[in-house]
C-alpha cells in the first residue's frame, strides 16, 4: 500500500507539499505543474487521502427534549447506537435537542448531521443549507428526497395480527401515541394503519378499541382505565410502545383483570424491562440500535471516501418475540 513519503518521491516535493496538494490546502502557493504532478502520483500510487478524523464533528441533532428521551427507551437506544459507532472512530459528537438555544448557530463547523425523529421539510432543508452531509433516522419520506433509514412497520403488524389470529382472538385493540414533527404537524403512524388493514383481511372487531395519546406509561395506564370503563374489552391488544404496554398491564392488574388469561397484550419495542413485567411482554422487537450504528456508518463512510449519499430510503426488518402476555382464546 502506497504512503505519503513515496507519492512526495514521486512527484519529487516534499513531505509537506504533497500533503498540503491532497488535502486541498487553498492557502499553498505552487505552481499547477507540482499540483499536477503530485496529483498524478497519487493517482499512478493508488494513494488513498484519508481525512484526519480527530477533526471530524458529527451532530445528532434529537426532534424531542431530553425529558422525552428519558420517557422513551426507543430513541435513547437511537442515539447509542449512534454514539457508539462514532466513538469506536473517534469522531466528536455535538448533542442538539429540539428545546436547546441556538440550535442552527451549533452546526456551522460539524461534518455530518444525524437526524433522530420526526423533522419537518422545512426543517431539513435549513439543516441542509448548514450541511450537505445528513441523513434521517425513524423519519420515513415520501417520495424519497432524502436519504432516511426506517423500521418496517407494516410486516411489524402483520406478523401481531397474524398472531393474534393464530391464537382465536376475534376482538383487538390499539393504543397508540400521537406525534408531532417541529412544526407541530402530526405525523401518521403508519402501524395504525397496517394494523387495520390486516384486521380488516381477517374480520376482525377493532373500530371500537382504538386509543391514541402519548408513547408514555401514564398515557398507557389511562388509556386502558378508559376502555375497562367502557366495559366493553377486546380479546387481545396491540400497544403501539413498550412503555404504554407497560401502563395498560398495570391498569389491567389495578383492576383485577388477569393477562393473559383474560386479555392479551403485544408492546412493541422489546425494551429491557419487558423481560421482568408481570407476565413478561410478548413484544415486537425494533432493532433501534442496530439502526443508529447503520445510520452512523453511512454517513460516517461517505464522509471518509468524499462521496455525497444519493437519496435512498433503507427498511430494517422488526420481529415477534414470543413471552408470556398472550395466550390463545378460551372457548366461551
Amino acid at each position: 500500500m502506497a504512503k505519503l513519503k513515496d507519492v512526495a518521491q514521486l512527484a519529487n516535493v516534499s513531505l509537506a507539499t504533497a500533503s498540503r496538494i491532497l488535502n486541498k490546502d487553498e492557502t499553498l502557493s505552487v505552481t499547477e505543474e507540482t499540483r499536477k504532478a503530485v496529483i498524478e502520483a497519487a493517482e499512478k500510487l493508488q494513494y488513498v487521502v484519508k481525512p484526519k478524523i480527530s477533526k471530524m464533528i458529527f451532530a445528532i441533532v434529537q426532534w424531542y427534549s431530553i425529558d422525552e428521551e428519558l420517557n422513551d427507551p426507543y430513541y435513547l437506544t437511537l442515539r447509542h447506537g449512534v454514539e457508539n459507532f462514532l466513538k469506536s472512530r473517534q469522531v466528536a459528537v455535538r448533542r442538539i435537542f429540539s428545546d436547546d438555544i441556538n440550535i442552527f448557530q451549533s452546526l456551522n463547523d460539524v461534518s455530518g448531521i444525524i437526524c433522530l425523529g420526526k423533522f419537518s421539510t422545512q426543517h431539513i432543508t435549513k439543516l441542509k443549507s448548514l450541511c450537505s452531509n445528513i441523513i434521517l433516522l425513524d423519519m420515513d419520506f415520501h417520495p424519497c428526497t432524502e436519504t432516511c433509514i426506517v423500521l418496517d412497520f407494516d410486516n411489524a403488524m402483520k406478523q401481531v395480527i397474524d398472531y393474534f389470529h393464530i391464537l382465536g382472538h376475534k376482538k383487538v385493540g390499539f393504543l397508540g401515541g400521537i406525534e408531532y414533527d417541529n412544526d407541530n404537524q402530526k405525523y401518521l403512524d403508519t402501524r395504525r394503519s397496517s394494523f387495520e388493514k390486516y384486521c380488516d383481511e381477517y374480520d376482525m372487531d377493532y373500530h371500537n378499541y382504538v386509543l391514541e395519546d402519548q408513547f408514555t406509561s401514564e398515557s398507557g395506564y389511562q388509556m386502558m382505565i378508559d376502555m375497562i370503563r367502557s366495559k366493553n374489552l377486546p380479546d387481545a391488544i396491540f400497544a403501539a410502545s413498550d412503555p404504554i404496554a407497560v401502563g395498560a398491564l398495570r391498569a389491567l392488574h389495578d383492576n383485577n383483570i388477569k393477562v393473559p388469561d383474560d386479555i392479551s397484550i403485544i408492546g412493541f419495542d422489546n425494551i429491557d424491562s419487558t423481560n421482568f413485567t408481570t407476565p413478561p411482554l410478548t413484544t415486537v422487537y425494533a432493532p433501534a440500535y442496530e439502526m443508529g450504528q447503520i445510520g452512523a456508518q453511512l454517513l460516517y463512510y461517505s464522509i471518509l471516501k468524499n462521496d455525497s449519499l444519493h437519496p435512498m430510503r433503507i427498511q430494517l426488518p422488526c420481529y415477534l418475540v414470543e413471552r408470556e402476555s398472550c395466550e390463545k382464546k378460551k372457548s366461551q
